[in-house]
């Protein structure tokens, strides 16, 4: 056992200081009329002493905390206003092997921290005995913001599109932001970059990771960082990076805007590892606080072996929520995100990571139940990555009754299928349908489903049609990083090509993948850049560029411009019609669906009733399938889809009444989304690799 050596007194004096044992809730910083009271979590340590610093970050009091309570020291500091600078030193034994880390040389971060001074950025000296000098400091931080009376939008999940994008990346090169706004907070909610998004029809942002990180010490060696930004330090404190000049003010003000359009926010968050990595990682925040139940560790019969943790995340170390004052940590921040931040919903990075108790997932895990009783929480949108890289660490349709799912066997069907991979006609309908074989009607919503074709982590849409290898070379791993099964094809040419025919039909299986994505029951998510047609050029782990590789890219020739004006037409058809994303069903099985109030057929090329056999052949490639509603609206669509590499004759129903067949969506069209009567018909022709959508209309 041993106490690392306690540091040399400052050589000023503290009596202006008057400190008295204030309060032990809430955690953090709390700011009133006189002072403000600081609490922190420190297990067994001995004692705490918060270090105040000046505006250039100079130490110019240490005070010990003289208030305890349990693991929580506390103290009241009469005289501390807004934007004062503090971090803490804790004392206590330095036994890693029994997971104690207390050092007093180490300058900790507050878990509760509002805001920090500066982005924190690794350096090998932080190793060194004292590391004030490289650390950020929390910022004690006053709430007030003017709201100016704007609420959340509360959109309706069945009216959902989600749209993922970068903080940075998404108006870095956008010419049309204001300049000193491009790349920050304030470029998300600019007027230029509102009005794309609401001409795209986008209802909810999804941010990548706002939460303030370090890039991992590796990157920087290669003169790289972590981009995307999943390596927090502090759960509460909105990235500096992102900001001009006030990041808390500046993030409230890209909600308030957002939300004054009608456009949701929802976070990326991270809560399944930090960056204190593992054995040989820093001590930051947690590992020096309470090190042995903030985190999870391998194990030694039913005891745990502290000198290694566990690694469900592939980053080094575990979030442990077993223990009550990390699982308090992770639903304060999530409260605070929605109640001061005024977000709307999280996506839940590596999310069976949450669910785990003694290592092992359960739907039933003290989290997921502390949400569900939460008057805050339970209202706010959820949406997990149904996976970790622990034991048994993928568990797509296990969660929480409420909770949405980034549903990836929908994003693998629809890119075999439209690859032309066999015997995926089937699953194919059953994912069209709302994936009823992983969310059961029963138990889940039809909009369980977050349904994708791209995400950040892989190919983008124009590069999903454009490689079929991985080309990582610039992330320094000699191109083994990232998913080597991608489903994807270049269709003749690997990358950039100036074949014509290639890049037709480039174009419109990208048309072909995302009608399948807007039209399919469940949320759909698309990945911001798709409509601009952006490319990373083959790079299918962009996690470390930060850098054109990334950014979006706002110059568009002809085409891209074209394929923009489809997404746009392709979203406002889905919205209009509330089939393509509310369909109520009471048969979960893709062959027979019906209710009261809506109804779907599906249908051979011949015009038949599909029947069993013909789901299970090995070259099915196309079927029609009739959505209707059979009040209110009487909507009536057939949606027909020829995957197969030929052209196909289809007979279609026969309109009803005095309507007609309306022809709206053609993708073997370059302008794909136009009205086309049809007086007199009764088949169409498909061209290969293409599908029709008809309405029944008024003749």
């Amino acid at each position: 056992m041993s106490t690392r050596s306690q540091l040399k007194p400052l050589p000023f004096s503290l009596s202006h200081f008057q400190v008295s044992p204030g309060r032990d809730y809430p955690l953090g910083a709390t700011l009133d009329e006189n002072g403000c009271n600081f609490a922190i979590h420190a297990g067994d340590a001995k004692h705490i002493e918060l270090c105040l610093f000046d505006e250039h970050e100079n130490e110019v009091a240490r005070l010990v905390l003289p208030g305890k309570q349990g693991g929580i020291r506390f103290g009241y500091v009469k005289g501390i206003k807004a934007n004062q600078y503090y971090g803490y030193r804790v004392f206590g034994a330095y036994q890693p092997e029994h997971g104690n880390w207390f050092d007093p040389r180490k300058l900790i971060l507050d878990p509760y921290a509002k805001a920090i001074s500066r982005p924190l950025i690794w350096d090998s000296k932080a190793y060194q005995e004292d590391n004030a000098d490289l650390i950020p400091k929390c910022i004690v931080c006053d709430d007030h913001f003017d709201w100016q009376g704007v609420t959340k939008p509360n959109v309706d999940r069945q009216d959902m599109v989600l749209y993922e994008t970068h903080v940075r990346g998404f108006s870095k090169l956008n010419t049309q932001v204001t300049e000193q706004h491009r790349g920050s907070y304030l470029g998300v909610s600019d007027s230029a970059s509102i009005k794309h998004l609401k001409d795209l029809g986008i209802t909810s942002v999804q941010l990548l990771p706002t939460a303030a990180f370090m890039s991992e010490p590796r990157l920087k060696g290669l003169g790289l960082s972590n981009y995307w930004g999943y390596n927090p330090i502090l759960f509460m404190a909105p990235e500096p990076r992102y900001a001009k000049s006030n990041a808390l003010i500046e993030f409230k003000t890209m909600v308030r805007e957002l939300h004054r359009n009608g456009i949701e926010v929802i976070l990326d968050v991270v809560f399944n590892h930090t960056a204190e990595s593992g054995d040989d990682g820093p001590t930051l925040c947690y590992r020096g606080l309470d090190n042995k139940h903030y985190y999870l560790f391998e194990r030694i019969g039913d005891s745990p072996d502290y000198s290694h943790y566990a690694n469900n995340t592939g980053c080094g170390n575990s979030v442990s929520l077993d223990h009550p004052v990390s699982l308090r940590l992770v639903l304060d921040s999530l409260r605070y995100w929605v109640e001061e931040m005024q977000v709307d919903g999280f996506r839940f990075d590596l999310a069976v990571s949450l669910g785990r108790e003694n290592n092992h997932y359960t739907s039933q895990a003290a989290f997921f139940k502390a949400v569900a009783q939460d008057p805050i929480l339970s209202q706010a949108k959820m949406i997990a990555e149904p996976w970790d890289i622990g034991p048994n660490g993928y568990q797509l349709g296990h969660f929480p009754e409420r909770w949405m799912e980034c549903n990836d066997r929908f994003r693998d069907t629809s890119r075999g299928f439209w690859k032309g991979e066999h015997g995926l006609l089937g699953e194919m309908a059953t994912r069209i349908m709302g994936s009823r074989d992983l969310f059961l009607a029963s138990r889940r919503s039809i909009h369980t489903s977050v349904n994708y074709i791209c995400y950040h982590d892989g190919f983008t849409l124009e590069d999903l049609v454009s490689y079929e290898q991985r080309h990582n070379h610039a992330n320094g791993e000699e191109n083994r990083d990232g998913h080597g099964h991608n489903i994807s094809a270049n269709y003749g040419e690997e990358g950039r090509t100036k074949d014509k025919q290639v890049l037709a039909l480039r174009r419109k299986q990208k048309r072909n993948l995302l009608a399948t994505l807007m039209l399919s029951q469940g949320v759909p998510h698309f990945l911001g850049g798709d409509e601009l047609s952006r490319t990373q050029q083959g790079n299918n782990n962009a996690y470390c560029q930060n850098n054109e590789i990334s950014w979006f890219d706002w110059n568009l020739d002809r085409d891209q411009k074209e394929f923009l004006n489809f997404c746009q037409q392709l979203m406002a058809l889905r919205k209009r019609s509330r089939v393509f994303h509310y369909l109520q069903l009471e048969n979960d099985s893709y062959e027979k669906c019906h209710s009261q109030l809506h109804g779907v057929r599906w249908y051979r090329h011949d015009g038949e009733n599909m029947h069993q056999e013909d789901w299970h052949q090995s070259h099915g490639w196309a079927v029609a399938v009739e959505v209707r509603n059979l009040r209110e609206s009487k909507e009536r669509w057939l949606w027909i889809i020829n995957a197969s590499s030929h052209e196909i004759d289809f007979v279609i129903p026969t309109a009803e009444g005095k309507s007609i067949w309306c022809q709206q969506m053609d993708t073997a069209n370059e302008q794909a989304i136009f009205e086309k009567k049809l007086r007199g018909v009764s088949s169409v022709k498909l061209k290969a690799k293409s599908m029709l959508l008809l309405e029944q209309v008024k003749s």
